[in-house]
């Protein structure tokens, strides 16, 4: 016998588990490089339609603005006043803890998704919602929301509810994911339609994780009070996006 023969008799024979196993990811990796190109394919087309409506929702927060510059000039001009529409939109800030809360107003602020300080959820206004902030009014601050500030808290403090965890906003496939049956495919998507508040605002409030804002700068004035009493719970309309500014 010679000495290549009794060495390639020494070599140990490779384990059936083994050769499966790098059988098996041999397969895998040539089936993604065969699905590579299409994967590719697919994604340049989804940045290009998330672009397209990015484009248009710009194009359509810019008429909205000139049209209601317009209609204030033309009243002015007819010496009356233009008055619009009432806002369907509200952003809820909890600034008072748990101490003396009644009980109804407790159900109300667990509601609202209010379970901590410094807690705050978009709110579509209509009779039955009006009805929960009056109740938990001393417990809370908020206002009507512009795009500006819808846009800061999404993108700055924005988390999802992805399968029960809060998840941060990283990337648009995290929205699509959830929302994509919903016709929400990016993070543009999503603030369109808390903004305008949509057909599908239900859904997409929902996903969205309740914020968790800082401390305002320079602090509270008296919480106590209400906001046209010098405080600061209660309804402050436009004044809300300073406080957000301040705690964002």
């Amino acid at each position: 016998m010679s000495l290549s023969d009794s060495s390639a008799k020494k070599q140990p024979s490779i384990p059936e588990t083994l050769r499966k196993k790098r059988a098996a990811a041999k397969a895998r990796l040539a089936a993604r490089a065969k699905a590579a190109p299409a994967l590719r394919k697919r994604q340049v087309a989804r940045r290009k339609e998330i672009f397209k409506r990015a484009e248009k929702y710009a194009k359509e927060y810019h008429q909205a603005e000139r049209d209601l510059v317009n209609k204030h000039r033309e009243a002015r001009k007819a010496q009356n006043y233009y008055v619009p529409d009432q806002p369907r939109l509200a952003f809820v800030i909890r600034i008072r803890g748990i101490n003396g809360v009644a009980p109804k107003v407790r159900k109300v602020l667990q509601l609202l998704r209010l379970r901590q300080i410094h807690n705050g959820v978009f709110v579509r206004l209509n009779k039955a919602s009006m009805a929960l902030l009056r109740l938990a009014e001393p417990y809370i601050a908020w206002g009507y929301p512009n795009l500006k500030t819808v846009k800061e808290l999404i993108y700055k403090r924005g988390y999802g509810k992805v399968n029960g965890n809060r998840t941060a906003l990283t990337e648009n496939k995290i929205v699509q994911g959830t929302l994509g049956r919903r016709g929400i495919i990016c993070v543009e998507d999503l603030i369109h339609e808390i903004y305008t508040v949509g057909d599908e605002f239900k859904w997409a409030n929902n996903f969205l994780w309740p914020f968790k804002l800082s401390s305002p700068l320079g602090g509270f004035r008296k919480i106590t009070n209400h906001f046209v009493e010098g405080g600061d719970c209660g309804n402050r309309e436009l004044a809300i996006n300073t406080l957000v500014r301040r705690m964002n």
